[in-house]
């Protein structure tokens, strides 16, 4: 990979796991609803003016019905049940939970028959990583806050759910468009509950600073060098990068928040990275195992 890729790699790993400590700044000053508007809004306001500077958002309306699953299930309601989680639980504990996503999109697509054969290997991988979320998940559901954990657990349903859709259904349709209209559908949904929530004094500055953050680098500039990952390195390659998220949502809640730093929490993250890896290693066939190794 050249530097260029390495150095958006990096980034976007930052940008995509540091949002779990942002949101849990941003849920003690507003509601759900007011931190799911500001991301979207905000996100919606950079992006759909570069969508339509591209010209391509007109190639999009013989998509509206998977666009609308994608959205709902992408953002909708992910992002409103991360928000009602982590008014309850620990930021990295809700980063290392949706690094299941990965084992969840594995799941997800064997029964459509649109993922690849389970071999050993990749079932040995779902196994371990599920361990790792009961390791993880275990005590909340017992003397925890169940409910929250079941929230964050649906949210890796819908994360490893909503790439299926997007390969299936979506894989013609340009990036940037797509993204610049699920969030700007969203902003206009969470438009009237925000308005009915809204603060009547105006927020902390951290809580201001978080939603900002959010907005600004966490959804617009992630997306944008999201695409800009991909286009370097390509899909596969840059999806590799979610590994690396639930390390960063962990290290940033303990130095940040000062979060706990459990021994479960550390065996599960162990657990769930290596199960992650497994469950989604490409498969080989025969005569690609009998083709000699690049030298």
């Amino acid at each position: 990979m050249s530097r260029r890729g390495w150095v958006l790699f990096a980034l976007m790993a930052f940008l995509w796991g540091i949002p779990y400590l942002m949101i849990k700044v941003a849920v003690d000053g507003v509601s759900v609803p007011v931190l799911v508007f500001a991301r979207t809004v905000v996100g919606a306001a950079i992006l759909v003016p570069l969508a339509l500077h591209g010209g391509r958002v007109r190639e999009l309306r013989p998509y509206w019905r998977p666009l609308l699953a994608f959205a709902v299930i992408e953002i909708f309601v992910p992002w409103w049940l991360l928000g009602e989680a982590e008014r309850h639980i620990t930021s990295s504990l809700t980063g290392l939970l949706i690094a299941a996503a990965p084992i969840v999109g594995v799941v997800v697509a064997r029964p459509t028959g649109a993922g690849e054969r389970l071999g050993t290997l990749r079932w040995i991988g779902l196994g371990v990583g599920l361990a790792g979320v009961a390791v993880l998940a275990g005590p909340g559901l017992t003397g925890g806050d169940p409910w929250a954990i079941i929230e964050v657990l649906v949210v890796a349903v819908c994360y490893g759910t909503a790439p299926q859709i997007a390969a299936r259904k979506l894989a013609d349709v340009p990036a940037l468009p797509m993204t610049a209209v699920c969030l700007g559908f969203a902003a206009l949904v969470y438009a009237t509950p925000a308005a009915l929530t809204w603060p009547t004094a105006l927020p902390s500055a951290s809580v201001l600073a978080a939603l900002a953050g959010l907005a600004l680098f966490c959804t617009a500039l992630a997306f944008i060098v999201f695409f800009a990952l991909i286009r370097e390195v390509g899909t596969s390659r840059a999806l590799v990068f979610t590994y690396v998220c639930p390390a960063v949502a962990v290290t940033a809640g303990v130095l940040l928040l000062a979060e706990p730093l459990t021994p479960s929490i550390i065996v599960s993250f162990v657990l769930i990275l290596a199960g992650s890896v497994l469950a989604t290693a490409a498969q080989r066939t025969r005569r690609e195992q009998a083709a000699p190794v690049p030298t």
